[in-house]
């Protein structure tokens, strides 16, 4: 997916990658069964496709797209709005020291696939790779 190191350039570890996973998918159920008490969320079928944890575990990066990329900017202000009671929720579902402050962020995964496909099917690019 995307560009996966932390802050200080190192890949994460294996502690971040299982946090981050296991965040990933209680938000993903959360959101899937309607468990967060806001009508805006609830119409909205939306997407984590990553969760990024911060080396001390204290913040976690929730990447999300709603269901055919519209309503990006509505499904991030209600996901903001609704920041608190998601962590209380996903804190739960862990078993670490501290519950990691969620913070949400448009997943862009997609949009540069489809940047780098158009790229490669370029005339000019394509005749270098057919070489």
């Amino acid at each position: 997916m995307a560009k996966n190191r932390n802050s200080e350039g190192r890949a994460p570890s294996q502690r971040q990658l299982r946090v981050g996973e296991l965040i990933r998918r209680r938000l993903s159920e959360m959101l899937q069964r309607g468990d967060v008490n806001d009508p805006d969320l609830a119409r909205m079928s939306i997407t984590v496709g990553e969760v990024r944890c911060s080396p001390d575990l204290r913040v976690a990066t929730a990447y999300v797209l709603p269901l055919g990329g519209g309503q990006k900017e509505e499904c991030l202000a209600a996901l903001r709005n609704n920041r608190h009671e998601i962590r209380r929720e996903v804190s739960k579902a862990l078993s670490i020291k501290f519950a990691p402050e969620i913070r949400f962020e448009i997943d862009d995964t997609f949009d540069r696939m489809d940047a780098t496909t158009r790229m490669l099917n370029d005339p000019h690019v394509r005749q270098d790779l057919d070489k």
